[in-house]
């Protein structure tokens, strides 16, 4: 069985393995610099530590791969009878990060 973990960070969960790449919200920092998320929630390896609701003393090491964009999204909005139409884009800035270590 493969050791995984499941980490919170941007208001959001990710199951991570050691040496996946991965896309969340966008944090502070340039290419090549590590970061450690302390907010893990589950680790899974031999034995299972589910935390309440974090696991103490647990640390998720993590490498900045590079900062990105997502996909554009268009959106539209209308209001009938009223000549009323908006069309917008957006992209979310997104930091992919590579996973090192699961401690």
């Amino acid at each position: 069985m493969k050791k995984f973990a499941v980490i919170r960070t941007g208001g959001k969960q990710y199951k991570v393995s050691e040496g996946d790449v991965i896309a969340i919200e966008k944090i502070s920092g340039t290419e090549g610099d590590s970061i450690s998320f302390d907010e893990v929630l589950l680790i899974s390896d031999k034995e299972f530590k589910l935390g309440t609701p974090l696991v103490e003393k647990s640390v998720v090491e993590a490498n900045i791969v590079q900062q990105t964009k997502a996909e554009k999204i268009n959106g539209f909005k209308y209001k009938a009878k009223s000549r009323y139409r908006r069309r917008y884009g957006h992209r979310q800035n997104l930091t992919e990060v590579k996973i090192l270590k699961i401690k």
